[in-house]
């Protein structure tokens, strides 16, 4: 299923005039207002692909019509050379909530030679956050870095291994500042993986001499491929390696995902079940409070009860709403959860987006109808509450599943 959507090329004009129409002077600008990264916004604007739900709200926010604007054909280009790199310099990690002892434990891991640091959690609940976070603390013992997407890997560079696996080391090369000589290393007859493997051995690894810390984020973009149980079980070899070879302990993998591989992975090849699990939690009511008075909200701990009820403590969900209350002081705290789940709320395009998204998968559109209706957790096919997870829209118990949040409960429940 899509996980992005990008600008038709013909409407990118459109788009960018949008932008000063909408009384946003700088890029960062809007970004500051949806708490998205710069990053995002800038891809968004020139046509490159963001997750879809980033993607209706920037066009809510800047009143574009989403359904004429985006590029629905998943064979699109998008090259490697294309990619953002990623300077730990310029990452603003100024608005990031730490959650103890999360962070230490990380560190502690990404110091250790050959380290697989593996992150799970569900949509927007800061993954990508950690990421920075990590890779900043990286950059200042001058380890260098990278930070790859692969929702950045769209239809181009997904219908093979060797495809995928080209794509995958010229981005890398690009934001290591090295020339991207796959022809000196891709040798028919041997393989892509063991190809990619040599790539790394003697072409990336060999010219540094810090270590290295590869970040890939959005890793189960890549799970419904044909060739996902290739790329995972190599990047498992690439761990084994670092066990005796010194110079694959330079590398420190930080592989994050919103769910389980739903795919068959012999236990000996997958990256799932060896290195450090971290999941993320939700925010804990004194961190919701915490952040509220941070942005001179002054809530007591009904209050925080009262939101995280409807909210759960999702941290996009409960930031949204904190600087939009900081922003907008005519509305009141009570107003904004009376309306939270209806098309006049300030959750219309995110719930909107997920309600589009859910219409495309009819299969995917019952199973949520089945768990909002349910008075208790359900059991569910299991692929199908993978992927609802995935989505951030449902909450696994074990064997069972529920709604992720009220917000939702009461959204879906009158619309599916």
């Amino acid at each position: 299923m899509p996980r992005s959507l990008k600008v038709d090329p013909r409407y990118i004009k459109q788009v960018k005039s949008a932008l000063q129409r909408n009384r946003f002077p700088r890029q960062r600008d809007l970004a500051e207002e949806l708490q998205l990264s710069l990053a995002t916004v800038s891809n968004f604007l020139n046509g490159k692909p963001v997750d879809y739900l980033n993607f209706y709200e920037i066009c809510s926010k800047l009143g574009l019509d989403e359904q004429e604007i985006a590029y629905f054909d998943s064979s699109s280009p998008s090259k490697g050379e294309d990619t953002e790199p990623h300077d730990s310099a310029d990452t603003d990690l100024s608005n990031y909530v730490g959650r103890p002892p999360i962070e230490s434990r990380c560190w502690e891991t990404i110091l250790q030679p050959g380290a697989l640091l593996r992150l799970k959690a569900s949509r927007r609940m800061g993954k990508t956050s950690l990421i920075d976070w990590i890779l900043v603390e990286a950059g200042k013992h001058n380890y260098r870095t990278v930070s790859l997407s692969l929702l950045l890997a769209d239809g181009s560079v997904t219908q093979g291994l060797d495809e995928f696996l080209r794509w995958f080391c010229v981005a890398i090369s690009r934001q290591l500042g090295l020339p991207a000589d796959l022809d000196d290393y891709w040798e028919e007859g041997l393989g892509s993986s063991y190809n990619c493997t040599l790539y790394f051995e003697e072409h990336l690894l060999s010219q540094i001499d810090n270590p290295l810390v590869l970040a890939l984020d959005e890793v189960d973009q890549i799970f419904a491929t044909p060739f996902a149980g290739y790329f995972l079980g190599m990047l498992r070899a690439w761990y084994e390696k670092a066990k005796t070879h010194k110079l694959w302990q330079k590398l420190r993998l930080i592989v994050a995902h919103a769910t389980e591989a739903y795919i068959p992975l012999d236990i000996n090849q997958s990256p799932f079940n060896v290195g450090v699990p971290i999941e993320l939690p939700e925010f804990t009511p004194e961190q919701v409070k915490d952040l509220a008075n941070q942005q001179q909200l002054v809530w007591d701990l009904a209050q925080v009860k009262q939101l995280m009820s409807l909210l759960g403590g999702h941290p996009y969900r409960v930031q949204r709403v904190i600087y939009f209350l900081k922003n907008n002081q005519q509305i009141t705290f009570s107003e904004l959860l009376e309306t939270a789940s209806t098309e006049s709320g300030i959750f219309s395009s995110h719930l909107r987006g997920h309600l589009l998204n859910l219409r495309q998968y009819p299969e995917l559109a019952t199973a949520m109808k089945q768990v909002v209706e349910a008075t208790s957790p359900i059991q569910l096919e299991s692929t199908q509450a993978f992927k609802l997870q995935s989505l951030g829209l449902v909450i696994l118990e074990g064997n069972y599943v529920k709604p992720r949040c009220n917000l939702y409960s009461q959204y879906f429940r009158d619309r599916l």
